[in-house]
């Protein structure tokens, strides 16, 4: 019933509301006044949004900071026209990924696993990552910051990272992207 009654107290006071409006309304002299006095939402419908390629230099870079600006981009949150459940957000090359840095010790502290498929577990420091497949520091750090769904892995797709200074993607004409000092 506490339900119940907190509805009329709303009731009450929405109408209370409107009858101000209306009285301001009727003082003020005009009669023809706008009386829809709700918001609308602005909802992206999946194809609405243009998408841009930016291009990053991860070099001097730290890496969760650098992932959390590019993850911010991928899904959209960088436009005033976000809407969580389509993909609004932008293309993302990032160049020079094997010049990232980490702070403190991770270089040899920090170890990624991975499950094979078969009877044991696989590891490997980040060092040892870099100098193998310095692209996947990035690709991990960033997946790890975006939605666990489809739209996720969609959004994953639209990351391209590269160790060294050159990409393929010059036909796309990608802007350099400002990033926070």
């Amino acid at each position: 019933f506490s339900g119940a009654r907190e509805l009329a107290i709303g009731r009450a006071q929405f109408e209370a509301r409107q009858h101000s409006l209306r009285e301001i309304d009727r003082l003020s002299g005009s009669e023809k006044r706008n009386t829809d006095r709700t918001m609308k939402t602005f909802m992206a419908k999946p194809g609405e949004i243009e998408q841009r390629w930016w291009v990053v230099d991860a070099s001097d870079r730290r890496v969760g900071r650098l992932a959390s600006e590019i993850a911010t981009v991928l899904m959209g949150k960088h436009r005033p026209t976000y809407t969580p459940h389509v993909d609004t957000g932008d293309h993302v090359v990032v160049i020079n990924a094997e010049k990232v840095e980490f702070g403190g010790r991770k270089w040899q502290q920090k170890v990624y696993r991975w499950y094979t498929g078969y009877m044991g577990l696989r590891s490997e420091t980040a060092e040892k990552r870099r100098d193998r497949r310095p692209e996947l520091i990035i690709e991990e750090a960033v997946r790890r910051m975006l939605p666990k769904s489809r739209l996720g892995r969609v959004m994953l797709d639209k990351l391209k990272v590269y160790a060294g200074g050159e990409h393929p993607h010059q036909a796309q004409r990608p802007e350099p992207m400002r990033l926070k000092a």
